[in-house]
């Protein structure tokens, strides 16, 4: 049985049907695709845009800015929530409410996502395809483990979250990002701090990455090559003057959904590429 001491929710009795469902979080929004269970969807968050047809359904704002009007409105039988979600104005009147309000663990590891898939399982009375989907999804890490433990060597990896003004924002421990490289067999190169920290340019300089890992987005938080390459900073990392420069889609790396073993591989492949080729 998964643990569940890592889970966060309101002690309510679960609805005898719920055919009405609104989820926050694109990581959740992705579990119940993965159950089958889609139909009961009637609303979902910003954050949810994985498969394509989550867009389809009528948007409640983003996680962290939730209003209780937007939520109610959909007449839901049930709001599965990621605990990250807010403000917590909103979250403590939802729990106040008639309608189930479970908030569901974010923790980004390979036994979240697991406790994550059994406890949206249980509330959508999903059990049995809980614990086949269970079931591929160790296999799945079972296989990313094997990839990794090839890694002689590993690398340092920088993910960068935002630039404004030319202040870089990374991850350290604690994080999805750190999480995630870690799974793809490397190394923070900012583990010294838990978080997201504003950077200094000496700090980057000294951590030396090897590869700088990034969101791939648009806007005035993203960089593009050109940028990072004449950076006072990052342009003088290993990283940047070997073009070694990653971008993946946002929720695919960070959503900590069913699809994370593969992210996670997918990561892998692009951190070690001599090491993917050999192995195709």
């Amino acid at each position: 049985m998964i643990r569940a001491g890592l889970i966060t929710l309101l002690l309510v009795s679960p609805a005898a049907a719920q055919d009405r469902v609104v989820v926050v979080g694109g990581g959740l929004a992705e579990i119940v695709y993965a159950l089958g269970q889609e139909h009961r969807l009637v609303g979902r968050d910003t954050t949810a845009s994985f498969p394509p047809a989550v867009n389809d359904l009528p948007d409640v704002g983003y996680m962290r800015a939730l209003s209780p009007e937007g939520l109610l409105q959909l007449d839901p039988d049930l709001i599965l929530a990621s605990e990250g979600s807010g403000p917590l104005e909103t979250i403590q009147i939802m729990q106040s409410a008639d309608v189930p309000f479970v908030q569901i663990t974010e923790a980004p590891s390979m036994e979240g996502v697991l406790e994550r898939v059994e406890l949206v399982a249980q509330h959508l009375h999903a059990q049995d395809e809980g614990a086949a989907l269970i079931t591929d999804l160790r296999a799945d890490f079972a296989a990313l483990a094997d990839q990794t433990a090839q890694v002689n060597a590993p690398r340092r990896v920088m993910f960068v979250l935002s630039a404004q003004g030319g202040r870089i924002n990374a991850a350290g421990r604690d994080t999805g990002a750190g999480a995630m490289i870690h799974l793809a067999g490397a190394v923070n190169a900012f583990d010294d701090f838990a978080g997201y920290r504003l950077l200094s340019d000496e700090a980057i300089a000294a951590a030396a990455p090897d590869v700088i890992l990034m969101m791939d987005r648009d806007g005035d938080h993203a960089l593009n090559d050109d940028q990072i390459t004449g950076h006072p900073a990052l342009g003088l990392t290993p990283a940047a003057e070997n073009g070694q420069i990653i971008r993946m889609d946002g929720i695919y790396l960070l959503g900590f959904g069913p699809r994370t073993a593969q992210a996670a591989r997918d990561l892998h492949d692009a951190i070690y590429p001599a090491q993917a080729h050999k192995g195709g």
